[in-house]
């Protein structure tokens, strides 16, 4: 069965209106893959391909009606060059050992995950997470998902979570030590996915979503070129 076969056979849910994340004066709706369809590394590519993204062992992208201001958005690696700043964050973080890791429960990482929630999204809903809520937010079961650890001399400073795919990697999640903020490990983190995505032969690193009137999410756009996904076509738009 091909790619777009699968992707034919695949039956999607809407949810019913709720709160927007990212803009306060909206509703948002949100369309799901049938969690009860078999999911593989495959059909992820495709649905990442149309502009989808995973949470845990769902697979979704925003479906509102009357907006459009979520476009997916990701960086063709091989023609990425770093910016000044940028530059400046990598040389920075050289003193940093960077190794990849299973995707695996491991109480160090959970609890520097739980020092960054706190300082960094207080109420915001992942208040005092579990090691179930954790791994469920992080993994599924069918992704091919790996942390990357960030440590210095021996003391872990971050954790990217990526998940790998034929032709791309997909940011999931970063999380690091709020004491280390100086570092902009959030950056580095960036950074160094876009290197394994590059070394490993894959086209593009998948950064999620953008929205052009969300400040939170102004960071993406640093890294060029970017393309995003409109009316079904991936294309170019200028800096």
């Amino acid at each position: 069965m091909t790619h777009s076969t699968r992707v034919s056979k695949l039956s999607f849910y809407v949810t019913p209106p709720h709160q927007c994340s990212y803009l306060d004066d909206r509703d948002a709706i949100t369309l799901f893959a049938d969690p009860r369809f078999p999911k593989n590394n495959a059909l992820y590519a495709a649905l990442s391909e149309r502009g989808f993204r995973r949470s845990g062992e769902h697979l979704y992208q925003p479906h509102c009606s009357g907006c459009s201001a979520c476009v997916p958005i990701r960086v063709p690696v091989a023609e990425f060059r770093p910016r000044r700043q940028q530059r400046r964050t990598w040389q920075q973080n050289q003193d940093l050992q960077v190794r990849v890791r299973p995707a695996r429960y491991e109480r160090e990482h959970f609890d520097l995950y739980r020092r960054y929630i706190a300082a960094r999204h207080a109420g915001g809903g992942m208040d005092d997470p579990t090691p179930d809520s954790y791994m469920n937010f992080l993994t599924a079961s069918w992704a091919d998902t790996i942390f990357m650890e960030y440590r210095l001399d021996g003391a872990l400073l971050a954790v990217s979570v990526s998940d790998r795919l034929p032709d791309a990697l997909s940011a999931v999640y970063t999380f690091f030590d709020p004491a280390a903020s100086q570092r902009s490990l959030g950056r580095y983190a960036v950074l160094q996915q876009i290197r394994i995505a590059h070394e490993t032969g894959r086209h593009w690193l998948y950064l999620g979503y953008w929205i052009a009137a969300c400040r939170k999410m102004s960071y993406k756009t640093e890294y060029q070129p970017l393309e995003y996904l409109r009316q079904g076509e991936w294309r170019r738009e200028p800096d």
